[in-house]
């Protein structure tokens, strides 16, 4: 049976083995440096745009930014991203080589993001022309901010429509209500015949009142008239009282026209004004520079994660084969490993 494991048997084993992992190291150095030399170098530029609130925001509210509303903002990720906006730029520069698709060749050149907890879009291209890698970058937004004017323009051009829309009714309907209050039958003519009704019935009533004898052919005849006024001058009070209710009416309905009218004129008024105001605008604030640097391949990144592959796979290996080393049968002519000096280690129990 093999002997318990000891930690000095094996850290002596370890530095047994240390022209190994010096080897292990020289040979993922030299390969990582071969493959870094040889890879195409691209270059990053970054072109930056500010997210700025609407302008008629309250200033005090465009300070308590919540994070709802950051994340709202992310829209313009997709904005300045867009296929359409994307492919432009491809045929503008002529960025694509061979029958590579516009998705992969967009993953491997374009990226659009907004830095966390920040209103600032930042527009990220990488090329292996410096030049064209800024050009690009800085078409793009360009192009997003057209974009992001373009569609404020149209939503305040519909809202405009609608409000024009609006009033027009508004006015149409002031117009039906003036006629109908104009074409009215006027009151004058129908209260001066009730008042000439009743005055006739008043001087037929003395007249009566005069007569010594009621059952003479005159007092029937007055009563007979009198009864007749009464019933036209009934007849006319309904007339007037209809004619009076309904210009009532009808000028309650032009007084509420004109209200909306008014009301409308002043919206249309407040969407002219504000138009423009009312969504976030973008603005270039840094179209970028040339890049005078790659950003890939990164040489001492690279270096470094070959370096730190080399060792971990040299403990691996090296740790397996201690084991297998110690699990097999010792020959007996074979000399058993190294103990680890006393004088490092101390003494072993």
């Amino acid at each position: 049976m093999a002997d318990s494991y000891d930690p000095y048997e094996y850290l002596d084993y370890l530095r047994g083995r240390a022209r190994f992992l010096t080897a292990t190291c020289a040979v993922a150095l030299g390969l990582s440096l071969g493959a870094s030399l040889l890879l195409p170098k691209k270059y990053t530029a970054t072109a930056r745009l500010m997210i700025e609130p609407p302008a008629s925001s309250d200033p005090r509210a465009a300070m308590a930014v919540s994070p709802i509303y950051l994340e709202s903002l992310r829209t313009f990720e997709i904005l300045a991203s867009s296929d359409n906006l994307f492919r432009q730029a491809v045929e503008r520069f002529g960025l694509r080589e061979g029958s590579q698709s516009l998705d992969s060749l967009k993953k491997s050149v374009l990226k659009v993001s907004i830095p966390r907890n920040t209103k600032v879009l930042e527009i990220i291209v990488k090329l292996g022309d410096p030049r064209k890698a800024q050009a690009v970058a800085q078409y793009l937004a360009e192009e997003a901010v057209k974009l992001n004017r373009k569609v404020s323009r149209e939503g305040d051009q519909e809202l405009a429509e609608d409000a024009e829309q609006m009033l027009a009714g508004a006015r149409a309907k002031v117009e039906a209500a003036e006629a109908a209050w104009l074409s009215a039958p006027a009151m004058g003519g129908i209260e001066e015949a009730l008042t000439s009704l009743i005055e006739f019935q008043t001087k037929l009533r003395e007249s009566l009142a005069a007569e010594e004898s009621d059952t003479g052919a005159r007092v029937q005849r007055l009563n007979k008239q009198i009864a007749d006024l009464e019933a036209e001058i009934v007849r006319k009070r309904a007339v007037a009282s209809e004619r009076s209710a309904r210009r009532d009416r009808l000028s309650a309905e032009r007084e509420a026209a004109q209200a909306y009218l008014a009301g409308v004129e002043r919206r249309v008024q407040e969407a002219r004004g504000a138009a423009g105001t009312r969504a976030e605008r973008l603005k270039m604030i840094d179209p970028g520079v040339v890049p005078e640097r790659p950003s890939s391949p990164n040489l001492p990144l690279n270096l470094l994660v070959a370096l730190l592959a080399a060792v971990v796979l040299w403990v691996i290996w090296v740790t397996l084969e201690f084991g297998y080393r110690r699990a097999r049968p010792v020959p007996a002519t074979e000399s058993p490993a190294r103990p680890w000096p006393k004088t490092v280690g101390g003494p072993r129990s």
